[in-house]
């Protein structure tokens, strides 16, 4: 694979859309082979297929390959980003970079889900800027949807052909990416409960334990459900003169709400489209609370328009087992 593909000093983001085996594995197998043989640590997260299909190619040097079934190496985007960077700091090295194949899972996620996911891929590109990591993310044409594939150049500056690389000529700006994307979120039904505007955390707290519980959420889950909304609110009550007005409603499945902000037009500041998705640690100050109401959420956006910041969460009603 041509030198000019990677980038010694940091993040590297390509873009791989294959349709058989072979395509993959042309790909895959010098890209992995190189970064091996290079002393580099390589890790292939992908498909059960892709993993069989890399390690029978790779032959005894398949040992050296880390390897996750890329359906269980974060589920939410949220995740996803903090497995990538458990991944580095466990594994990096001084003066090496080091390599990665992730393969998102497209199939069975609803279209809030998908563009999540879309908005995720193109917001690597910031949340990883400065590692020594080339990453590799490839889409498989056969089952991804067509609206998934041709979203690949915009959120990737460049994709591979085998070990031929196209610059995408759709690629977009992160942050304007995320903005033109729809709010994945549903608009708050006229009956929903409402509360505000208030700059007190305890009035957020006692408002979002009120509507849990209306909604039949009890004993950890209600208390989760809490933390998520007031670590929320406790990230957008930072701004200078901000206060909030709250919303909550039922929906299948789920508890939503959503938290509007206000703040004086001479002190408003937008929320940084990519905001909560670093774990603790690798953010300052208030982005820490971000990232555990992200991470105990169902789903998490935030937009913010003029003086207006609308941030809007789901949590998992009583009738989802899947998340706890």
């Amino acid at each position: 694979m041509p030198a000019e593909h990677g980038a010694e000093g940091g993040f590297v983001h390509h873009a791989c859309l294959y349709g058989s085996d072979a395509e993959f594995l042309a790909m895959a197998v010098p890209f992995v082979r190189e970064g091996l043989a290079a002393g580099e640590p390589v890790l292939a997260a992908t498909t059960p297929a892709n993993i069989e299909l890399l390690r029978g190619a790779l032959g005894e040097r398949a040992h050296a390959l880390d390897t996750a079934e890329t359906a269980y190496f974060g589920r939410r985007p949220v995740e996803r980003v903090s497995a990538f960077l458990r991944y580095h700091d466990r594994r990096a090295r001084p003066g090496l970079r080091m390599r990665m194949i992730a393969e998102p899972v497209w199939c069975g996620k609803s279209a809030r889900q998908v563009a999540e996911w879309k908005r995720m891929e193109s917001g690597l590109n910031v949340l990883l800027a400065g590692l020594p990591l080339w990453m590799i993310c490839p889409y498989d044409t056969r089952t991804a949807p067509r609206d998934v594939t041709g979203a690949a150049c915009a959120t990737h500056p460049a994709r591979l052909d085998g070990q031929r690389l196209i610059p995408c000529a759709t690629y977009a700006d992160p942050g304007a990416y995320a903005a033109a994307m729809p709010p994945p979120r549903s608009p708050a039904p006229s009956g929903a409960a409402r509360t505000g505007p208030t700059d007190r955390l305890r009035a957020v707290r006692g408002f979002a334990r009120e509507r849990a519980a209306a909604a039949g959420l009890s004993g950890e889950r209600l208390a989760l459900a809490v933390l998520a909304v007031t670590e929320a609110a406790g990230y957008l009550l930072a701004g200078e003169g901000a206060r909030l007005a709250l919303r909550a409603w039922p929906e299948p499945g789920a508890v939503a709400y959503e938290l509007l902000r206000t703040q004086p037009a001479a002190a408003a500041e937008a929320v940084p489209a990519f905001a909560g998705f670093r774990p603790p640690g690798r953010a300052a100050g208030p982005e820490d609370g971000l990232w555990l109401a992200r991470t105990l959420s169902e789903a998490l956006d935030v937009r913010t328009q003029g003086p207006l910041t609308r941030l809007t969460l789901r949590v998992a009603g009583p009738g989802d087992a899947e998340r706890w």
